[in-house]
């Protein structure tokens, strides 16, 4: 399997998700230059934290105009799997690939610490590896991070199982204490929190592996993923 993790000016956690995929899962990975108009031949895609052309106007305002987006629109239009993590999260909701918005957060500050993540589905590529209901610890390290949508896609979100990860202690404000979701076709997520950073035991956690090994095992049963 070959990832993609695409870098922006600005990106500080391209290197964390390129070395969660490759020496954390033994997977091949490869970094994607913002104006690149292709994805190359990869398997996935990833968008990573950080802030991409420093969140000027408002996080991922301006990446989402980037001569790359335009490729990662289509490979997600033809099934793809992306995984936007933080800012990548952020940078799918400006992209409309993702519903919603990204607000400051309810404290107006910046926050840094463990969190403690509630599995809501198990039903998506993201997720085959957890259990509904099973709890993960993951860092998040964010100053935007309030999911916020309209109570119509709020229920439509809820009704649709796309809710992926909710919060068991709210660290942002965000509407029903939700972390991460998923699009229509369930082929796109996008999560605050960060799993990349809970991969490796001399972090004091591998709990987030979860994520990237259902990636694959997605990735690896045929049919999972028509482009």
């Amino acid at each position: 399997m070959k990832i993609g993790v695409i870098v922006f000016p600005g990106s500080n956690c391209d290197h964390d998700a390129w070395y969660a995929v490759h020496q954390n899962l033994g997977h091949e990975a490869e970094f994607i230059w913002h104006d690149s108009g292709t994805l190359g031949d990869v398997d996935a895609v990833i968008l990573p934290g950080g802030f991409s052309y420093g969140d000027y106007l408002r996080c991922g305002a301006i990446a989402r105009f980037s001569r790359v987006l335009g490729a990662v629109r289509k490979f997600a239009g033809d099934g793809g799997l992306v995984l936007g993590i933080c800012n990548g999260f952020q940078i799918l909701v400006e992209s409309h690939l993702l519903p919603g918005a990204l607000l400051r957060n309810a404290g107006l500050k910046f926050v840094c610490r463990e969190v403690s993540l509630r599995t809501e589905t198990a039903d998506s590529p993201f997720t085959n590896a957890l259990q509904k209901g099973q709890i993960i610890h993951v860092p998040v390290a964010h100053g935007e991070g309030c999911y916020f949508a309209d109570d119509r896609t709020l229920d439509e979100l809820e009704a649709e199982d796309r809710v992926v990860f909710r919060y068991l202690d709210n660290p942002n404000g965000s509407l029903r204490d939700i972390a991460g979701i998923l699009n229509n076709g369930r082929n796109v997520m996008g999560m605050m929190p960060h799993p990349e950073r809970a991969c490796d035991p001399l972090m004091g956690s591998t709990e987030g592996r979860a994520v990237f090994e259902s990636m694959f095992a997605a990735l690896s049963t045929v049919g999972t993923i028509s482009r």
